[in-house]
């Protein structure tokens, strides 16, 4: 499989991501049953749907932080859930953003952003600061390389986690929830980040509640209900039209609180 996402046998494109049959339990409890998800090159999928419906289980999957059940996880083609890939080296192509920032309290924010580089790719100290120095400039933080976390806001804490995610060019970005712990004059900046690399081109999928910012840069939304799929489409169709009367409860009950 080459970079581009071409298979080197048919030199036909595949999707970056293809999700099949994926299932996840806890304790027999089944949290995702049967998702199915394709994410080509360049598209930014959002996911929806309640608190416990499977959406940031679905993102670590993806990331094989968590186990799976059944079901296959493909990455440009190739089946990274087989028991046999290195999961380490599989994640290298991927850069996750949690809710929380998990940046090292003890490094400045180049060094939390540069660590990647330098300890699992073999970049040089010079190397790695260099890169650590561009991607801050990048997120709008080229003063803040010398800062410790402690002394950032928490929407410049995660800027510094974007940036850290993007470290080592991965062929596919996701997002959990990224703004939920901020403040809300602080989910702005963030978002605005976001809807900048999705313009640039990157491959994101991304859990969220922000609606209005899911409208505007999502080429697919899909909601989920007890872990599955219940509806997808595009950000107009299931946002505004939604075919499914989970998905018009759903967006109902999230009106309702924003009201």
């Amino acid at each position: 499989m080459t970079s581009e996402g071409r298979s080197e046998a048919t030199g036909e494109s595949v999707s970056v991501l293809s999700v099949r049959g994926l299932v996840k339990a806890y304790h027999d409890r089944p949290v995702l049953d049967g998702i199915d998800l394709d994410v080509d090159e360049h598209q930014v999928v959002v996911l929806i749907g309640a608190s416990g419906s499977g959406k940031s289980t679905l993102l670590r999957c993806i990331d094989l932080l968590e186990d799976i059940d059944d079901g296959q996880i493909l990455l440009d083609g190739r089946d990274i859930s087989d028991p046999r890939i290195d999961a380490d080296v599989a994640r290298q192509a991927m850069g996750m953003v949690f809710q929380s920032f998990n940046l090292f309290p003890h490094m400045t924010a180049l060094t939390n952003v540069a660590l990647a580089p330098r300890v699992v790719h073999g970049s040089s100290r010079k190397d790695a600061k260099d890169r650590g120095r561009e991607l801050l400039a990048r997120v709008g933080l080229a003063d803040k390389a010398d800062a410790y976390p402690d002394k950032l806001s928490g929407g410049q804490q995660q800027r510094v986690a974007i940036a850290r995610a993007l470290a080592y060019e991965p062929r596919l970005l996701l997002l959990d929830e990224i703004t939920s712990a901020l403040d809300p004059e602080l989910v702005g900046e963030v978002l605005a980040l976001v809807g900048e690399l999705a313009v640039a081109g990157r491959t994101i999928v991304m859990a969220t509640h922000e609606m209005a910012f899911a409208r505007e840069v999502a080429d697919t939304v899909c909601f989920l209900h007890d872990g599955r799929i219940v509806e997808s489409g595009s950000a107009s169709q299931v946002l505004t039209e939604p075919l499914h009367d989970r998905t018009r409860q759903f967006l109902q009950r999230f009106t309702d609180r924003q009201s």
